[in-house]
């Protein structure tokens, strides 16, 4: 047996193992990946003290990023969660799109919201907006719920800076600016055709009224009155301005080139980047959702240090994802996976969406599947001449596979069960397959985009 041959048995082994713990063991996904990390690193031949440095080295590369980035995010989207500016967005779009379109104001608000905060928090602030259309219209709350769950679940997953898109970004060394216009521009038409246009089908398929658990007059309560919450303009302009500021640093770079010399270009490119971006955005919204509203100084600094408790779990599981990708570039896996890869002829975006589709269906982690998809396509495009936009091309299709196929073994299969009361049956024949809309079409468009760019 060649070396070649044994280095790709011991990934394909080390997969299984890292599916294995998570799957069966139901171990933690961070411990998962660094033992699989280290396995590969121990079958591929490396010495062990050559091993602990290449986790040292994968970790501290990819966090010295993404840890700064997430942990702002995060702060972010925890003031404009307690501010209400989730709620002031969901009411303000139903009111200018008329209850008729209501789907569409849906769409587009969970879109947004989805984009400094968590999928499964946005989810539990707006739930009780549904409950309400639901419940005043008499219609099923599919017709409501599967749009609002299409905008949040395509933003989560393809705009930064949500962890997952900001995690491949940071492990492909793309620029950031690239995978946000990609995303929009996958994420868009992702939304229309899994939220408003299969919501409506559905809806009429499934009726499901508001589950008695649920609490509703408790529930619909916790929505604020209109006066009492922020203004839409403030909260609309605080979600694009890091989105806005990135993405004219993404296109000065391009246009003058990263070492201009030229004093304003470097000037906008230091204001667009990731990090002052969101500090700029972070500030911002501490004085205006914060301080200017009557909480005390005090009292923003307890919001966004408890924003920091579930953005420490995904930093460390993007630590190890880094480990991982590090281990495989090391070993000398990733140039003979992409020596195969190149070989066969397939494209680097079906390559990123078929692997990350396969670890998303066996293993049911979103974060995980992007973490370890773009982890095994890390190594393959270091020997691949690829652009800028390809590797933000080939990002959104590893978050399109991690997209896909949502089921049983995902928590926010069972999440979307319990709030609106759904057999597992119903949950399939709607959640899921509105994930697999949300996925395939994502592909569709970067796989296109692929052929013109």
């Amino acid at each position: 047996m060649s070396h070649e041959t044994w280095l790709i048995i011991a990934t394909i082994i080390g997969i299984a193992l890292l599916l294995f713990l998570i799957m069966k063991i139901k171990l933690h996904a961070f411990v998962s990946l660094l033992i699989a990390s280290l396995f590969i690193g121990v079958a591929s031949g490396m010495s062990p003290l050559d091993i602990i440095d290449v986790i040292e080295t994968g970790m501290g590369g990819t966090l010295g990023f993404i840890a700064v980035v997430v942990g702002l995010g995060a702060m972010f989207g925890e003031v404009l969660k307690v501010s209400g500016g989730a709620e002031r967005l969901a009411l303000t779009l139903i009111d200018k799109f008329g209850e008729k379109r209501s789907q569409w104001a849906l769409g587009f608000t969970g879109f947004l919201v989805s984009i400094p905060v968590f999928l499964d928090v946005a989810l539990v602030i707006l739930i009780p907006i549904i409950y309400s259309l639901a419940r005043k219209t008499k219609k099923s709350l599919l017709y409501y719920g599967i749009p609002l769950l299409a905008g949040l679940a395509v933003a989560h997953s393809f705009v930064p800076p949500t962890p997952g898109p900001m995690t491949v970004a940071a492990m492909l060394s793309v620029d950031l600016g690239w995978v946000i216009l990609f995303g929009i521009l996958a994420g868009i038409p992702a939304m229309i055709f899994a939220g408003p246009v299969f919501g409506k089908y559905i809806g009429d398929k499934i009726h499901l009224e508001v589950p008695d658990y649920q609490k509703l007059d408790e529930e619909v309560s916790s929505v604020r009155e209109k006066k009492d919450l922020p203004s839409f303009t403030l909260v609309f302009t605080l979600i694009l301005i890091p989105l806005v500021l990135i993405l004219v640093n993404t296109v000065t770079g391009a246009i003058v080139g990263e070492d201009s010399g030229n004093l304003f270009a470097e000037t906008i490119q230091f204001v667009g980047h990731p990090f002052v971006a969101l500090i700029i955005t972070v500030v911002l919204t501490f004085i205006t959702l914060g301080t200017r509203r009557g909480y005390t100084r005090d009292e923003v600094q307890e919001v966004a240090t408890k924003a920091l408790e579930p953005a420490g779990i995904i930093i460390l599981i993007t630590g190890a994802g880094g480990v991982f990708k590090e281990v495989l570039i090391q070993s000398g896996v990733g140039d003979v996976m992409g020596n195969l890869v190149v070989g066969a002829g397939l494209p680097l975006v079906v390559a990123a969406f078929v692997i990350t589709t396969f670890v998303r269906v066996a293993q049911g982690s979103a974060t995980v599947a992007m973490v370890t998809g773009a982890g095994l396509m890390a190594p393959i495009i270091d020997i691949s001449p690829v652009t800028q936009p390809e590797l933000g091309l080939i990002a959104i299709s590893i978050a399109s596979g991690a997209t896909v196929l949502s089921h049983v073994n995902d928590s926010g299969f069972w999440l979307v069960n319990r709030f609106f009361g759904m057999t597992t049956g119903e949950t399939l024949k709607s959640w899921t397959v509105m994930e697999t809309i949300i996925g395939l079409t994502g592909f569709v468009v970067v796989f296109i985009l692929s052929l013109v760019i």
